[in-house]
């Protein structure tokens, strides 16, 4: 069972707003199921609004659109829709009573209010209890159309209620499991190659993905058909494969960031953290707090921008600077401890580099960052090299930071 989604809005295209629906809507219809093939973001213009639905009812059974519903002259979408379909709006005293409702003690009710209880006259009309945009759901040709409101919060809602019991209802789908592997110190090729047998003796029913993310690869073996207790077997025997063949390498048999494992980690030892970030820029304290519960092992943070701060907070020597540099191991090694002492923690991790894109230089060129972990009294250390801009160059080493500070603690 296959379904497309179209996503209507200008905005989208400018990159004035992100698209957060189709993955959401994505990941939704793969636990029942359904397939994704194709993701189409198109402006609001009748023509390529037609052109899209009529591509699509040739590749999908199911096409979900979202956008273009609201109460201005360029949400065009419902009328579009009629074209489409042959038919014509006309108005819904039930859907004028969800709209009075929804817009009660918010906002005063005008005829561009009014006009959005005008719907599609031949199809299923759902109410949008969030929003003032109803649903429409056309039948065609043992195929499902579905237009919704762009606004993912309501759009959740209506999904979550409405669509995807209707959709279960209507359609028989296969089964589709996943399981997914963080692996460390595997670049994508290396690890294919050391793979290569492995991918080739799985079961036709089970496929494998390599999902590099910035130091780390996302292994999903996906496994689709009819019979869940088989595929169940076949995940579980793949499974026990992949720890044997990669073992410590498994830095968690799920889909979650570095920072929620080495949070798991700190957690269950009971042990605080903190950090001292120099080219990272807070980066790494970004992704810790971004983790509910968080402040059960994090204590803080010394962003050492400068010279002056790493000197004077961190306790890091000016002989120390003055001989080998901020982007130095010695740096970090002090910035590490420094920290660790500062804010009385259990363990530490430091940055020092050049993310970029200038301050390179041929010593110490762009991409250069000393990244430290400290735990009591132990402390190591690791280079990381090459450019890959400066917003990868940084992330690569928060993540790097992380997964050295796992390595010790492990």
């Amino acid at each position: 069972m296959f379904a497309e989604i179209i996503t209507i809005g200008d905005e989208l295209l400018i990159g004035q707003v992100i698209d957060t629906n189709s993955p959401w809507i994505g990941k939704e219809l793969n636990k029942q199921g359904i397939e994704v093939i194709q993701i189409t973001s198109i402006r609001d213009r009748e023509q390529e609004i037609l052109k899209a639905l009529d591509e699509a009812m040739h590749r999908a059974d199911i096409i979900l659109i979202t956008g273009g519903l609201g109460p201005t002259k360029d949400d065009i979408t419902k009328q579009t829709l009629c074209r489409y379909f042959n038919t014509e709006l006309v108005f819904s005293p039930e859907v004028f009573e969800n709209v009075k409702k929804v817009l009660s003690h918010r906002i005063p009710l005008n005829q561009l209010n009014k006009d959005q209880a005008l719907v599609p006259k031949d199809c299923t009309v759902i109410n949008n209890r969030v929003g003032s945009a109803s649903v429409s759901w056309f039948d065609k040709d043992k195929k499902v159309v579905v237009s919704m409101p762009g606004v993912p919060e309501e759009m959740k809602v209506v999904m979550t209620e409405e669509i995807l019991p209707r959709l279960h209802k209507q359609f028989k789908t296969d089964v589709i499991l996943h399981q997914t592997f963080l692996v460390k110190n595997h670049p994508e090729a290396i690890l294919a190659e050391e793979l290569a047998d492995f991918e080739e003796a799985l079961p036709e029913e089970l496929s494998l993905a390599y999902l590099p993310k910035l130091g780390l690869i996302r292994l999903r073996i996906t496994a689709r058909g009819q019979n869940k207790e088989l595929l169940e077997s076949y995940l579980k025997q793949s499974k026990q494969q992949l720890e044997h063949i990669l073992a410590e390498d498994i830095l968690i048999e799920d889909d979650y960031p570095v920072e929620y494992v080495i949070g798991k980690l700190l957690k269950e030892k009971k042990l605080t953290l903190s950090t001292a970030e120099s080219c990272t820029g807070g980066k790494i304290g970004t992704q810790l707090t971004a983790m509910p519960g968080s402040s059960e092992f994090y204590k803080g943070s010394v962003i050492a921008y400068s010279n002056e701060v790493k000197i004077n907070l961190l306790n890091v020597s000016q002989e120390t600077l003055d001989k080998k540099g901020a982007v130095s191991e010695e740096t970090v090694i002090e910035m590490v401890k420094g920290v660790m002492n500062a804010l009385h923690t259990d363990c530490a991790v430091a940055t020092s580099g050049v993310a970029g894109p200038s301050g390179g230089t041929k010593d110490k060129p762009v991409g250069m960052v000393w990244m430290a972990a400290a735990y009591g009294e132990n402390v190591i250390t690791k280079l990381q090299e090459g450019d890959r801009g400066r917003e990868m160059n940084i992330t690569r080493a928060s993540n790097g930071a992380l997964l050295l500070l796992h390595e010790l603690i492990k």
